[in-house]
């Protein structure tokens, strides 16, 4: 069972042998059983990979997140056809009703603002009493768009002078990073049971291949807020992301939360999660989807 991630940020050379991948940098190796692997950052223009390994991390679901010049991540690659079941999925995904779609959002979206007045309240700022309130107003499939006004609220009351379409700001440099990264399990985990990662609920872009893994990273995000939160304390904000930055970003997936009182890393959340939404669609009842809250002990750090 995949348990960890990869995070290369030199050049070097990447193989598979014996299946373990092979990390081939300035005359040293070193092995790593596939199978520990869940995700890989390639974070060196100047890194190789042997097409064996791109077809082992395929039949293996690992998710491969390519990065550009800014070292940001600007690709992901998944495996297909990895679950026996995907054609009678795809199908059930599509003959989902509207209703069932709407109140699925409608949780999702109650969990993210959730998460936002916890992540406020540990880190003693204010709003945290507000996002609560506006949270029991959020309506099925949330026609009234108060996902928007909590966010108004929450940013506000994150991060001062904050500017969330400011792409100059260390702070959402790091949060689309971190984004990115959480963004790829959750599409790695539903690729791996069978769902097309394009048919979503609320996000339904014609042009986006990965909606449904946009519903769902909602209540995820918080994770990565708490974490840009710690890292920008006392930085500049116009200053860029350092590799020790890009590096406890590309390690997200290892946090911890909680769904419904277990205790899991947010890679296995991931798979949770969408193991949930699977038993949710099979008997159309979108209360059995569950969601991951953030520990106090996450939000505090």
């Amino acid at each position: 069972m995949a348990w960890r991630g990869l995070h290369i940020t030199k050049p070097g050379r990447l193989s598979l042998a014996d299946g373990q991948i092979v990390v081939s940098q300035e005359g040293d190796d070193v092995r790593i059983p596939l199978e520990d692997i869940g995700w890989i950052i390639l974070d060196d223009p100047r890194l190789t990979l042997t097409t064996s390994l791109l077809s082992a991390c395929a039949e293996s679901g690992v998710a491969l997140i390519n990065t550009d010049a800014r070292h940001m991540p600007s690709s992901l690659t998944l495996p297909f056809h990895r679950h026996h079941r995907q054609a009678a999925v795809a199908e059930q995904q599509l003959n989902l009703t509207v209703p069932f779609r709407k109140r699925c959002w409608k949780a999702i979206v109650i969990a993210k603002i959730t998460n936002q007045a916890l992540v406020l309240d540990h880190h003693r700022r204010n709003h945290g009493d507000t996002l609560r309130a506006i949270a029991r107003h959020v309506n099925s499939g949330d026609t009234e768009n108060i996902e928007a006004r909590a966010a108004r609220q929450y940013w506000s009351g994150l991060f001062e002078d904050f500017i969330r379409e400011d792409t100059t700001d260390l702070r959402n440099k790091m949060l689309n990073y971190g984004y990115a990264v959480l963004r790829a399990i959750i599409a790695r985990s539903l690729v791996g049971a069978g769902f097309v990662p394009c048919i979503g609920f609320h996000h339904v872009s014609q042009t986006n291949p990965f909606n449904l893994a946009d519903d769902l990273i909602e209540p995820f995000r918080q994770f990565v807020d708490v974490l840009v939160f710690s890292l920008c304390a006392e930085r500049d904000n116009s200053s860029d992301m350092t590799i020790d930055d890009r590096r406890k970003l590309a390690g997200l997936p290892l946090a911890t939360t909680r769904i419904e009182g277990a205790e899991f890393s947010l890679l296995a959340a991931a798979e949770a999660c969408v193991t949930s939404l699977m038993r949710a669609m099979e008997v159309q009842n979108p209360s059995l989807l569950a969601l991951p809250t953030v520990a106090s002990e996450v939000a505090a750090r």
